[in-house]
Formats: C-alpha cells, structure tokens, sequence
C-alpha cells in the first residue's frame, strides 16, 4: 500500500469505528483486525501503519467526528506530510476542500471532560489518559522471582513488588516464560490493587468481578496455593477463560461460579460472613483504560455512568454480607470519576456504620478521599481509584 492509500485505509476502519461507538459495537482492536483479514495484500507495516493512523486520529478526537475522514482531517491539522497525501490519486483520499467539516480536539465529550475536571482529572492529568500505554508484566511467583527470572529482554522493574516494564511491542506470549506460566502480562496498576487485598496463605478470598481473572492469579499467588480462593462473575465467556490460565500458572486452588444476574447471593449464600477478604473490582466507565481503549470515551453516556453507579454500589452492599467481623473488603475501579470511587465509599459508609475505610498502604498513588488513586500522569499505571474497607469486630 502506498502512504496515500494507507491514510484512505484509516479512514475506513474509523468509520467502522465511529458506528460501533454509537451502536455498542466491536473495540477497535477488532474492527482493525476484521478489516484486514480478507485484504491479504496488505503487509504487516501496512497494518501497522494505518492501525498507527486510526489510534493516533482517535485520541486526537474529543468528541465523537461525523466521519472518520472528519477525524482523520483534525489529525493532518498538524501534520503537513499528512496532510499532502490528500491528493485524490488512486486509492488516496480526496483533496482537501476548503469549507469541510473537521472533528474537534479534546479529552473527552464535554459533559465527559467536566466530570473529570470535577473529580480532579485536568490538565496534564487528563492529557495522560490518551497516551500510550506500558507493556508491564507480572512474575508468577508460584513458579519464579523477579529478582531472579532470566527473560529474552530485561525488564525495568516497577512499583509492584514483581512487577515488569517491557518496551512496547515485545512478544511476550511468544516467550517460553509466558507459554509455562512464569510471566503474565497485568498493568502495574492492576498488581498493586491486588496487593491492596493483602491476602494471605489459608484464608477464605473472593474475586467477586473476576472476569477472565487477571486479579485471581495476582491472588493465587499471594495467596502461594494455599487456601480457598473463589472467582466467580456472571459472564460465562469471560470467566471460562480462566481455567486454562491457571493451569498454565500452577494456580490449583481456584473454584469459579458462575452469578445469576441480579441473583448473585444467591450462588453465594454459604459464604455468607465467612469470608476472610473479598476483591470487588467493579464494572464502571473505564476511564482510567482510555490509553488501551481510547474510543471508549465515545461509547460512555450519563445514562451508562448512572447504570455502573447503582451496580457498583449494589455489588458493593453483596460483598459486605460475605465477610467475616475482622474482615476486610477492597474496592476498586478502574475509574478516575469521583463518582464510581470516593462517591461510592462514602454512600457505603453511609449505608453500613460497622464498616470503616482507610486509604491501602501501597508503593504508588495519592490520597483521594478514603482511598487511593493511581494516574497514568503520577504513577505511569492505569488510572485506578482503590479503596480498604474493614468491617468492625
């Protein structure tokens, strides 16, 4: 594909794009993959190249464009080389027209940007969210240690206790270290809310979110195989990936459940006050993720935000039922909303006066409210808001 041609191929995949954010379609990753799969002439730098052009018009956008050459447009704005490939020759796009609309630049929506500003997430802060993330990794320590696992490219260690920083693109689901279980790829972000749970070999722990459970390896291991560590979520899909992960990480004591929506005490009422600790990485908007996803910010709407509130505050009241006096609850969301973290603390404190919270003791993040948030601007992590909440004796 010539330049010209690649920068047209971008514009497509953002049209894609675009429709899928205002249906709830497929990510972008997705979309990019589907499109080039019966283009088999294209190369793999022209995949590179025009995946490179969509992500970079993405981020450049605030708001959701008309179209993707509307997007592709603000990003040739300041981009001269880019802006001449829009010659109209063959397979090229079409010359630029004086009076065409041209997406705005931006964070977010508006009433998305102002939520953020109103949560203390402005200016360098908010920049951040839109670039480009880590390739961070976490070494299993049910079968190695940081200070001593030999891998193809050295890693700079970060926050986490056996956290790894990677260049961006390293193949590391080619290496014989992922393939056996000594590595996983997790955000270091991600590894220090697990650190937060402090679980503890022999206790009773649940990830209540677990998905495809990133979180409950994190666990397993903290945990080094001994005692009960249940996963459950109520997506079937998500949480059937996890058996074949922990088999590759020698995680063996992992039960999973599958939640009934809307029942999930139900599958869980025999754990009722009796649980030692209890992971709650609740569903939300996702906020703090916009370097991996940056078309999320144009799939959130007020009425989304308010469904994930009163989820998050409902799953929240489930986990509190679970553990024992003495026992303790970690919240977390991937969130930068003070909506879905500090909000939500407070309305629990509210609705549960034998429970108190406390900000977790962790090598990363800043004090917000009566927990901690970790930034991509601050800390280099996802953006997090995590919380300890410990139910009174």
């Amino acid at each position: 594909m010539t330049p010209a041609a690649r920068v047209q191929a971008a514009i497509e995949v953002l049209d894609l794009v675009i429709e899928a954010a205002q249906s709830n379609g497929a990510p972008a990753d997705r979309i990019i993959s589907d499109w080039f799969r019966p283009r088999r002439f294209a190369g793999s730098g022209d995949r590179r190249a025009v995946r490179e052009l969509a992500y970079s018009a993405i981020r450049v956008c605030g708001d959701v464009p008309i179209n993707g050459r509307a997007a592709m447009l603000r990003l040739a704005q300041g981009d001269p080389t880019l802006a001449a490939l829009f010659d109209g020759s063959r397979h090229a796009p079409a010359s630029i027209a004086a009076d065409e609309p041209v997406a705005a630049t931006g964070i977010a929506p508006a009433w998305l940007e102002a939520a953020l500003a109103a949560s203390g997430i402005a200016g360098d802060e908010a920049t951040a969210l839109l670039g480009r993330a880590p390739l961070d990794i976490r070494v299993n320590t049910l079968k190695a240690d940081r200070d001593a696992i030999e891998l193809p490219v050295t890693g700079k260690p970060t926050a986490a206790p056996q956290g790894l920083r990677l260049p961006f693109g390293t193949p590391v689901e080619q290496w014989p270290a992922y393939q056996d279980g000594w590595i996983e790829v997790q955000d270091t972000g991600s590894q220090l809310t697990c650190l937060a749970l402090d679980a503890r070999p022999g206790e009773t722990v649940i990830d209540l979110c677990a998905g495809a459970g990133g979180k409950t390896l994190a666990l397993a291991a903290a945990m080094d195989n001994r005692g009960t560590l249940l996963a459950s979520d109520t997506d079937r899909a998500r949480l059937s990936r996890l058996a074949p992960r922990a088999e590759r990480a020698g995680a063996s004591t992992i039960e999973t459940v599958l939640l009934d929506p809307g029942r999930e005490a139900d599958a869980l009422a025999d754990r009722t006050a009796r649980t030692d600790a209890v992971l709650v990485d609740a569903p939300c908007s996702g906020t703090g993720t916009w370097r991996r996803n940056p078309e999320a910010r144009w799939r959130l709407t007020e009425a989304q935000l308010a469904r994930y509130v009163a989820l998050q505050a409902r799953l929240l009241d489930l986990a509190a039922t679970l553990v024992r006096p003495g026992g303790r609850l970690v919240y977390v969301t991937c969130s930068l909303l003070d909506a879905e973290g500090v909000d939500q603390v407070a309305g629990f404190l509210e609705r549960h006066s034998d429970w108190s919270a406390a900000a977790p003791m962790l090598p990363a993040g800043t004090p917000r409210g009566a927990g901690l948030r970790l930034t991509p601007f601050r800390d280099g992590t996802d953006g997090f808001f995590v919380a300890l909440l410990t139910r009174l004796c």
